[in-house]
């Protein structure tokens, strides 16, 4: 009854989820980079995320020393050799075998076939720095750095068929100057994207967010 009434009051369109209570279950995929992963493995492991991690899986073999150290199951799906498709079935595969609500890319630096996103559509949640489009490609804070930006900041989005251009849950910058290096630039940026990881991935977890187009809606 309550879902006919909703319906009613909502677009034909729409898409009703009544959101079971409890933690969320959540795989999370990552490549080398510790900074983002290892924040959200901390605050699982003290329970200030409103999920359960039921693994980790990574095309590289980098970070299982930190993932074995939580005691998270750690999964290695190499892509060397193999198709977009053929290393995605693997992962695939995975994925199906936890049956997780949400995937979250902890700096997982390989791009998802459309295949792979519209089968897991609205449920991929992702962090990369704001440069984008400015500054691609290898090395984007020595591009910054070199071109004297006064801000650098982190977006945290679902993920579509458009790559980073999915609705955006959350975003935050902060400022440089000339005396910052390019490393002291990367540190800083590492910094923003997980404050603004673990803030999107609280609001999401926590039924904050609604997705409407390619926007979203908070209730923070």
């Amino acid at each position: 009854a309550a879902q006919a009434e909703l319906r009613s009051l909502l677009p034909e369109d729409s898409q009703i989820r009544f959101a079971p209570k409890g933690k969320k279950k959540i795989m999370v995929m990552a490549t080398t980079e510790p900074h983002c992963l290892g924040d959200l493995l901390v605050r699982y492991a003290y329970e200030e995320i409103n999920a359960d991690i039921l693994a980790v899986i990574s095309n590289h073999l980098t970070l299982k020393p930190l993932v074995d150290g939580f005691k998270v199951p750690f999964y290695h799906q190499p892509h060397a050799g193999l198709s977009r498709e053929e290393h995605e079935a693997g992962i695939t595969a995975l994925i199906e075998k936890h049956d997780p609500e949400y995937i979250v890319l902890a700096k997982y630096m390989r791009i998802l076939t459309p295949g792979f996103v519209r089968r897991y559509h609205n449920r991929i949640i992702n962090i990369h720095h704001s440069f984008l489009p400015a500054f691609i490609g290898a090395n984007p804070y020595r591009q910054a750095y070199d071109r004297g930006v006064k801000i650098i900041g982190a977006t945290s989005h679902f993920v579509n068929d458009n790559l980073d251009e999915g609705p955006i849950v959350t975003q935050e910058v902060i400022a440089v100057d000339h005396s910052d290096s390019p490393e002291d630039m990367r540190q800083a940026g590492r910094d923003v994207e997980k404050t603004v990881l673990a803030r999107a991935l609280k609001l999401v977890f926590e039924d904050r967010v609604f997705i409407s187009g390619n926007k979203t809606i908070i209730f923070d």
